[in-house]
C-alpha cells in the first residue's frame, strides 16, 4: 500500500508598518477578529490564522508592525528573528505579503526594498487605495510592478475590494515574479533608488487631509488639546454609569429571581444552597457588571478607531517626557485599562530597556476592567445618585473618574521615582505617525466590543466560577451547630464565622482592622488574589449565606451591622479605604506571571507586589483615619 504524502502547509508572512492596514487584511483573509487599533503598537506578538485559498490551506502569520528590519524595540525584533529563522518554535515564512498604506508609499519604499532583499517570494499589497483617490492622489500600479519586479495589488480591506484577486495571487507564491536586479542594500543608494521609483509611479501625490488638519489644530494644541482630553475623559465615565445602570438593575433583578426560583423548586439542603448561594450569587454578582464592561470597551474602541487615541498619546508625551517615559509607554499604559497583562506585553514597543521596565512596573496601577465591578458595587451602594454643577454631571461618575485618575497620576509619579532612583533614566526619540481621522466600521467595532464582552463572560465562567465553587465549600464547611435559642439569622452568621473561610478571615482580621476592614472583607481580599473582581463574588456568597431575604448585594452591604458592636460594617471611612486599597494593590497572580516572563526574573514581580501592597496599605490606613475624623 502506498503511503499518502502529507504536503507541508504554505506559510505567508504578513509584514507592514503600524497603521498600514495589515491586521485588517489579516482578519479579512482568515476570518479571525484580531484586535485592530488606530494607533501604533497594537500588534505586539505574532498572530497566526488559517485561510483557504484556491482549495489549499495556508497559514497567515501576522507579524508586529515595524518600520524596518533594524529593530529599535523587542516587538520589532520579532520580525527580524522570524524572517531569519531564529525563533525556535516558529518556522520562517515561505513568502512575504507586504502591506503599505497607499497614501504613505513615499515613506515605505525603503522598507519594501529591505524585504525584497530577503530573497523570498514577495508581493506588495497597497491598502486604503480609496483614501488615496479621495485625497486626489494617483499611483500607476503597472509601473510600480515593473519597477519593483514583484506582484503589486491594491485593496480596500474593510470593504472587501480587491480581496478575491488577492486570494488568487496568494495561493501560488511560487509563480510570483522576482526582481531581476534586487534593490540596493547600501543606505544612500537605496534612498536614490526609492526617489527614482517614486518619480515614475507616483503620478500625483495625495493632498493633505484638510479635515484632519483642521481638527488637529484643536486636538493637538498644547492647551486646547489638553482641555479636550480632560473633557473626553469626564464624558467617558459619566456615560459608563448613566447608560449602564438600567441594564445592570435588570440583570440584578433577574439573578435574584433566578436564585429565588431555584430555592422554590428544590427542597432545602446543600444542593439548593450550592446553586443559589454558590453559583448564582457568586457568578451572577459579577455578570451584572457586563453592561459597564461593554460600555467601557465600546467607548475605548470607538476612540481608537476614529483616530483620537494616537492624538492622546501625542498630547501626553510632553508630560511623559518629564517623568522619564515617552508616548509609546502611554500606549502600553492605555492598554492596561483593559487588563494589565496586554499592557505589560505592549511595553515591548518601548525601545529603551529601562523605560520598558518602568512601564511594566507601573502598568498595574492603571485601572483595569477587573477593578470596575468593585468600584461600581461600592459607588452604587454608598455614593448618592445625585448631580452636581447644576445637574450637569453625576456624582457617581465623578467618583469613578477620580479613582481612575488617582491610579493614572500615581502611575506617573511612581514612574518618575523609579526612573530616577531605581532603574535610571534613558530616553530615545519618540516617533509617532498620526493616522487620518476615519469613520469607524460598524461591523468591525461590534466585533471588537463583542470580543471584550465575551472575554469578560469567559472569565466569569472559568476563574470566577471555579473560585465561587471553592469559596462555597470554604464558607459551608465545617458545619457547626449554633447555640440553642439562636434565631435563623443568628445561626447562619454563627455557622459562617466558624467555617473554614470565616476562620481564615478572623485570623487576618487584626492585620486589616486598622484599615477599617472586618473578617468578611478579609476573606474577599484573599480570594481576590486570583482576580480582583472575585471579591464581589465572595461578598455575594458571604451575604447570601448569612441572610435569607433575597436582598441585593448592594443593599446587603449597605445595611450590614456588626453584631458585636452594633455598628455598620461598611462606613464612609471603610468604603473609602477599600476603594483606595483596590486602586493601588496588585491582586492578580496572572499579572505577576506575565511580569516574570517579560523581565525573565522573579525579582521585579516581587518588587512590584511589595511596593504596591505597601502603597495600598499605607494609603488605605491614612484614608480610613482621615475620613473617620471628618465623619465622626
Amino acid at each position: 500500500m502506498t503511503e499518502a504524502v502529507v504536503q507541508p502547509t504554505l506559510r505567508l508572512g504578513l509584514v507592514g508598518s503600524p497603521n498600514s492596514g495589515k491586521t485588517t487584511l489579516f482578519n479579512a483573509l482568515t476570518g479571525l477578529r484580531a484586535k485592530v487599533g488606530n494607533y501604533p503598537g497594537v500588534t505586539v506578538e505574532r498572530r497566526e490564522g488559517t485561510a483557504r485559498l484556491d482549495g489549499q490551506t495556508v497559514r497567515v502569520i501576522d507579524l508586529p508592525g515595524t518600520y524596518g528590519l533594524e529593530p529599535m524595540s523587542p516587538d520589532e525584533a520579532v520580525v527580524s528573528r522570524v524572517l531569519a529563522g531564529e525563533v525556535a518554535d516558529v518556522a520562517p515564512p515561505d513568502a512575504l505579503v507586504v502591506t503599505v498604506d497607499a497614501c504613505a508609499i513615499s515613506r515605505s519604499l525603503g522598507f519594501v526594498a529591505e524585504l525584497i532583499n530577503q530573497d523570498l517570494p514577495t508581493c506588495l499589497v497597497l491598502t486604503m487605495t480609496d483614501e488615496l483617490q479621495a485625497r486626489g492622489g494617483k499611483l500607476d500600479l503597472d509601473r510600480l510592478r515593473a519597477a519593483l519586479g514583484i506582484p503589486v495589488l491594491g485593496v480596500v480591506g474593510h470593504r472587501g475590494i480587491g480581496l478575491d484577486f488577492l486570494r488568487q495571487l496568494l495561493a501560488r507564491p511560487s509563480a510570483w515574479e522576482r526582481p531581476p536586479i534586487p534593490p540596493p542594500r547600501d543606505a544612500e543608494e537605496r534612498h536614490a533608488w526609492c526617489e527614482s521609483v517614486l518619480e515614475r509611479v507616483l503620478l500625483r501625490a495625495p493632498g493633505r487631509d484638510s479635515w484632519t488638519e483642521q481638527i488637529d489644530r484643536v486636538v493637538l494644541h498644547p492647551l486646547g488639546g489638553t482641555a479636550l482630553f480632560i473633557a473626553v475623559m469626564v464624558l467617558f465615565f459619566q456615560l459608563i454609569f448613566a447608560w449602564a445602570t438600567p441594564a445592570m438593575d435588570a440583570i440584578d433583578a433577574g439573578m435574584n429571581v433566578l436564585a429565588s426560583g431555584v430555592r422554590a423548586a428544590l427542597p432545602p439542603g446543600l444542593l439548593a444552597d450550592f446553586l443559589s448561594d454558590g453559583l448564582i450569587a457568586g457568578v451572577g454578582s459579577v455578570v451584572i457588571f457586563l453592561p459597564q464592561i461593554t460600555l467601557l470597551f465600546g467607548l475605548l474602541y470607538l476612540l481608537e478607531d476614529v483616530g483620537y487615541m494616537a492624538r492622546a498619546a501625542f498630547v501626553v508625551d510632553r508630560l511623559m517626557a518629564r517623568i522619564g517615559l515617552e508616548g509609546r509607554a502611554f500606549v502600553a499604559l492605555l492598554s492596561s485599562y483593559a487588563c494589565a497583562i496586554p499592557g505589560i506585553m505592549a511595553a515591548r514597543t518601548v525601545p529603551s530597556p529601562r523605560q520598558r521596565l518602568v512601564t511594566i512596573l507601573v502598568a498595574p496601577l492603571m485601572t483595569c476592567s477587573a477593578r470596575l465591578p468593585v468600584y461600581a458595587l461600592l459607588i452604587a451602594a454608598f455614593v448618592p445618585n445625585t448631580t452636581v454643577l447644576g445637574g450637569l454631571l453625576g456624582l457617581q461618575g465623578l467618583v469613578l473618574l477620580g479613582l481612575y485618575l488617582l491610579g493614572a497620576v500615581t502611575a506617573l509619579m511612581a514612574a518618575a521615582l523609579l526612573s530616577r532612583f531605581v532603574v535610571g533614566h534613558a530616553s530615545l526619540p519618540f516617533v509617532l505617525e498620526l493616522p487620518p481621522y476615519r469613520m469607524p466600521r460598524f461591523r468591525l467595532w461590534i466585533g471588537q466590543v463583542w470580543g471584550a464582552a465575551s472575554s469578560f463572560l469567559r472569565r466569569a465562567g472559568t476563574i470566577i466560577l471555579l473560585v465561587s465553587i471553592v469559596l462555597w465549600g470554604l464558607l459551608t464547611y465545617p458545619r457547626v451547630e449554633a447555640p440553642a435559642g439562636a434565631s435563623q439569622v443568628e445561626a447562619n452568621r454563627y455557622a459562617l464565622e466558624h467555617s473554614a473561610a470565616g476562620s481564615l478571615g478572623r485570623a487576618i482580621e487584626p492585620a486589616i482592622a486598622p484599615l477599617g476592614f472586618d473578617w468578611k472583607i478579609g476573606v474577599g481580599l484573599v480570594a481576590s488574589l486570583a482576580a480582583r473582581e472575585v471579591i464581589v463574588a465572595t461578598l455575594a456568597q458571604v451575604y447570601a449565606a448569612s441572610e435569607e431575604d433575597g436582598t441585593s448585594l448592594r443593599n446587603a452591604i449597605r445595611e450590614d451591622v456588626d453584631p458585636r458592636s452594633g455598628e455598620r460594617v461598611f462606613t464612609p471611612a471603610s468604603v473609602a479605604s477599600l476603594l483606595i486599597f483596590f486602586v493601588f494593590a496588585l491582586q492578580c497572580m496572572s499579572t505577576l506571571a506575565v511580569m516574570r516572563r517579560e523581565t525573565n526574573s522573579w525579582r521585579w514581580p516581587a518588587f512590584a507586589f511589595a511596593y504596591l501592597f505597601g502603597l495600598a496599605y499605607g494609603a488605605s490606613f491614612l484614608t480610613y483615619r482621615i475620613v473617620s475624623a471628618f465623619t465622626a
